[in-house]
């Protein structure tokens, strides 16, 4: 039941994981159509529900590199059925709990949990280890672009179910959506046990110290930090700020969010295939400048509902795109055995920075009035990604063994 003869075949791992993927990261993506009515119907301030998502965020960030070590040793399949029941658990939790405290700490370890196994971090290893090292980047372009897919599919629909239904009716039938879409994918992931003794014998300890006493993957951390920080933040409060703004329509904030996820299927199809030609590190420090500059654009421009689709549009094509460059990385330098724990590690530091991302923001807000502090520390954190990320070296770790063998 848990363990195949055989290895899926790609085909079957894109398009279960995709799924999951489609699931897991559209339905956290449209967290922040949540901020209002439910900080209005329990009498919180935005710092309240900022907090709970930035909790959500860090508790993923921790939980990465476990959920990884679980997927590369047990296999992605009890991973990912392990997440699914945790989706749905923190989904009730936030439509039924009133409390501020409790909300915001079991929200955040159920969500967190749950994303830290049905999201990128674990889903990368069974991807890495089918795929063979000229299809990798493609193929993790691929899971991006249907993570991004989620953004685009699943953002109306819950703001329709916010409106058709209430708040807390929608988040019921999203955790009944959960479960009954990623357990049956979560059997097309299964792998043969002999699988995971396949490449280098290391050990979890072994692998982990020599990535934590590697430069690149050090500047490949840092540079992470800067991703969450700026996706969190816009993907949150971007809704509050238009709203503030006076564009008090709902549909612009609801089609901007969609437009990222639509454009960020191209973009994180392309950066995939791109990756698989080109220096990933130049490809990441120009998607990380281009943030900052539209950032920046977005903010001098005239506010308009046209202005918001074009900075939509435009971050949309760069706004997952890091996440196939990344793992490409990795794999490239460290090989896929552990892979899942390694990239959960990276994306513990994205998900530090989406953490004070997404708190900043409320906290801000609450203390000034506005954003604009926040939106200034965004362009300037992307700048700074943009330097870190060039003097990244990509070559393959070459091992005693290994080099004694060859």
């Amino acid at each position: 039941m848990f363990t195949s003869d055989r290895a899926p075949s790609l085909k079957t791992v894109l398009l279960a994981s995709g799924l999951v993927l489609t699931l897991a990261m559209g339905v956290r993506h449209g967290f922040g159509f949540w901020m209002q009515p439910i900080s209005q119907a329990n009498g919180w301030t935005r710092e309240t529900y900022s907090l709970a998502l930035a909790v959500q965020n860090l508790m993923w960030g921790v939980f990465g590199p476990f959920a990884g070590m679980a997927a590369d040793r047990f296999g992605t399949m009890r991973v990912v059925l392990v997440g699914a029941l945790a989706y749905m658990a923190g989904l009730v939790w936030m439509a039924l709990v009133t409390n501020a405290t409790l909300f915001v700490l079991g929200s955040g370890v159920l969500i967190g949990f749950a994303l830290a196994c049905t999201a990128f971090g674990a889903i990368s290893g069974i991807i890495g280890r089918v795929a063979t090292p000229q299809q990798r980047s493609w193929a993790f372009g691929i899971s991006g672009a249907a993570g991004s897919f989620g953004q685009f599919l699943m953002m109306p629909i819950e703001q329709q179910m916010i409106s058709q239904m209430g708040w807390q009716a929608a988040f019921y039938m999203l955790a009944a959506l959960v479960i009954m879409a990623m357990v049956p994918m979560a059997f097309f992931l299964r792998e043969p046990a002999h699988q995971h003794g396949h490449g280098p014998q290391q050990s979890i300890g072994h692998a982990l110290g020599e990535a934590l006493r590697n430069r690149s993957f050090l500047l490949l951390v840092a540079g992470y930090f800067v991703c969450g920080f700026q996706l969190v933040f816009i993907g949150v409060h971007l809704p509050a700020y238009l709203k503030d703004k006076g564009l008090a329509n709902g549909s612009v904030a609801v089609t901007a969010l969609a437009l990222i996820g639509l454009f960020n299927i191209i973009g994180s199809y392309q950066a995939g295939k791109l990756g698989g030609r080109l220096p990933k590190r130049y490809l990441l420090s120009a998607i990380y400048f281009i943030r900052a500059a539209v950032i920046s654009l977005f903010l001098l421009a005239p506010l308009s509902a046209w202005s918001v689709y074009l900075f939509a549009a435009a971050m949309g094509l760069i706004w997952l795109s890091t996440v196939p460059l990344t793992n490409g990385v990795i794999a490239g330098i460290f090989g896929v055995k552990h892979m899942s724990m390694l990239a959960g590690v990276v994306f513990f530091s994205h998900q530090v920075g989406s953490f004070i991302g997404v708190w900043l923001g409320g906290y801000m807000f609450t203390k000034l009035g506005s954003y604009d502090m926040v939106w200034a520390i965004s362009i300037g954190l992307g700048v700074m990604a943009g330097l870190i990320n060039l003097p990244i070296d990509e070559r393959a770790l070459v091992r005693k063994g290994e080099l004694a063998a060859a």
